[in-house]
């Protein structure tokens, strides 16, 4: 019993200490990170209990770790134990949420789509039950069953959701559930809600099931509006829906006709006259298209006979006049708002190709700059990001910056360890820039003054004794040139050709936006200058590795004083500056200083 407790204390100890190496290993990880980026938070570990602090367990007992915890649950069933709890408890830790953001929650629009369902039910059955007779006393549970189910609809969305939707006050989103509720109560919206929801239903057991009492269910129109809203905001092409909800305006305007048309079929007579429902095929089908014509004044109708049937279509042709003009003006507004980027495009295109003509520039220039609105166009959708970006506020240009630039920015050497704040800032000053296939990005021996980023596409480097041999391909997420932002003496000269292989579209960091942030992060700026002159240096020493001649230098490096002219200017030194070598050192010191 002895060694078997002797064993299960040794065992404890070493798992004891195996957790401490781990400990300290993800501690040194989380120091190695605070050393690269100083903004990352470091969370202070609590103090772990020594090894020998730990209890040992009774000679004949169970360690305390074996028995499941509080989170575990154990399965009799299974004989075994289970980490998570079970599905059941999961439900019931499920709450309905407190507050509702109706501006970014999809589970509110979502609910939205079953309030408009149950509101186009209402809108457009109430009339066809009314004027047409396709409700029955053996069907008549079927449409109670339905209504009352949109009943309940409009009964939950007044008493669970709009309740608990934020709102802004003094610029501040509130979420309290008493003001929300105040806020809801208090609004236009809870009294159409509870203006819909009135129950003339009772009237039935006094006049019978009457569609036309159900008449109030249709004032719930804020949650069609509502929903149409919502759901372009969340929508990539909303135009598209846009044109949907116009071409059911269209077919609900002939769909209240036709009902229309078919009580005064009923009112007049079926068949009494040319001009009213003869009541032969499907009614409903032959009263629309009866509508599609007369609102569309397609030509073609019986003659009215009846003075009640003269009114009835005068009014029918004004209508149908007015809402066939609305609706074409209202599609046309869509398709313009849908296209006028395209339009936009077009008009700048042929603006330049105007001037370009004006000038005799030559076809290949024009087919190139033909070329490159083409393609800007049709990879980016705009013409300049710029034009967008300028419209948002500075935050939310800074988030789509980080989301679109900092992944490449941050993998750059030369940045490695510079304030975040200053990458953040260098990330709004990026601009972006088209090249063509065979354009040249850079040249040999032009001062650089800027730095690249690739973002989509391909480039070379050239060089070689003809200058036109392929050195080294970069790729989507590479950087050149980033040395040139921070070279002394105004710039520093380009070493190579960069030509652009195919379609390539790159971020361009200028050297003068580089110097005005760093105006504002001093010990950025050092840590820059310190890169720069290593990476310089390096730069400077090229060394073939075949043992081939190197490229010559543009500014050849001054020649070395001869050691013997050195010790002749010594020797003089030591004399005192007597005679000719004298005067020369001394006329050296003075050149020296001037400079």
């Amino acid at each position: 019993r002895v060694g078997s407790a002797a064993s299960l204390s040794s065992a404890v100890i070493n798992t004891r200490l195996q957790e401490l190496v781990r400990l300290f290993k993800e501690r040194t990880e989380k120091v190695k990170e605070k050393l690269i980026d100083p903004d990352v938070t470091s969370d202070e570990e609590s103090p772990v209990a020594s090894p020998a602090a730990a209890p040992l367990p009774a000679p004949g007992g169970d360690l305390e770790g074996d028995k499941p915890s509080g989170d575990e649950h154990y399965c009799e069933m299974l004989c075994c134990t289970f980490k998570r709890r079970p599905w059941l408890d999961h439900l019931k830790s499920c709450q309905f949420p407190s507050s509702i953001d109706p501006l970014t929650n999809l589970m509110y629009v979502l609910w939205l789509f079953f309030v408009v369902m149950a509101w186009n039910w209402n809108c457009w059955l109430i009339p066809v039950r009314w004027a047409f007779p396709y409700q029955t006393p053996a069907n008549i549970h079927y449409w109670l069953l339905v209504d009352y189910l949109c009943d309940l609809i409009y009964l939950l969305d007044i008493l669970l959701f709009q309740t608990r939707l934020q709102f802004v006050q003094g610029g501040d989103i509130i979420t309290d559930k008493k003001a929300m509720k105040e806020n809801y109560l208090r609004s236009q919206r809870f009294k159409m809600d509870l203006l819909c929801l009135l129950p003339l239903d009772f009237f039935y057991f006094k006049v019978g099931v009457n569609p036309l009492l159900r008449f109030p269910r249709c004032l719930k129109y804020m949650a069609f509006f509502e929903f149409n809203n919502r759901l372009e905001a969340i929508l990539t092409k909303a135009y598209i829906y846009r044109v949907i909800r116009t071409t059911a305006y269209l077919l609900y305007s002939l769909h209240m006709n036709s009902c229309l048309y078919y009580w005064a079929s009923a009112y007049e007579g079926l068949g009494s006259t040319t001009w009213v429902y003869d009541g032969e095929g499907n009614s409903y089908i032959r009263c629309y298209y009866w509508a599609v014509k007369t609102l569309i004044t397609i030509g073609g109708l019986p003659d009215p006979k009846t003075l009640f049937e003269i009114v009835f279509q005068l009014l029918n042709y004004f209508t149908g006049v007015f809402a066939f003009s609305v609706m074409i003006g209202q599609m046309r507004d869509v398709v313009g708002a849908a296209t006028a980027g395209q339009t936009y495009y077009r008009s700048c295109m042929d603006s330049t190709i105007k001037y370009m003509n004006f000038y005799k520039i030559p076809k290949t220039v024009q087919n190139r700059v033909k070329t490159w609105y083409e393609y800007t166009w049709h990879s980016q959708g705009m013409l300049d990001e710029s034009e967008l970006l300028v419209q948002l506020p500075d935050k939310m240009r800074l988030d789509i910056a980080i989301d679109v630039n900092y992944n490449i920015v941050s993998k750059v050497a030369l940045f490695q360890g510079c304030d975040r704040q200053m990458i953040f800032d260098m990330l709004k000053r990026l601009r972006s820039v088209v090249y063509l296939p065979n354009d040249f990005v850079c040249k040999k021996g032009e001062i650089g003054r800027e730095m690249y980023i690739i973002q989509a596409g391909q480039v070379q480097v050239l060089g070689g004794p003809d200058g036109k041999s392929v050195l080294v391909t970069l790729k989507a997420g590479s950087v050149f040139g980033e040395i040139s932002l921070l070279a002394a003496g105004g710039g520093n000269r380009r070493t190579a050709n960069v030509v652009a292989h195919g379609f390539a579209n790159l971020f361009i960091l200028e050297k003068k936006d580089l110097n005005e942030i760093l105006v504002h992060y001093p010990e950025s700026q050092k840590l820059l200058r310190k890169k720069a002159k290593k990476m310089l240096k390096s730069n400077s020493k090229p060394k073939d590795e075949k043992g081939g001649p190197r490229d010559p230098l543009i500014i050849p490096p001054k020649a070395e004083t001869p050691k013997l002219f050195q010790a002749a200017l010594a020797a003089t030194g030591r004399m005192g500056g007597r005679g000719a070598l004298g005067r020369l050192r001394w006329r050296l010191r003075e050149l020296r200083a001037m400079q």
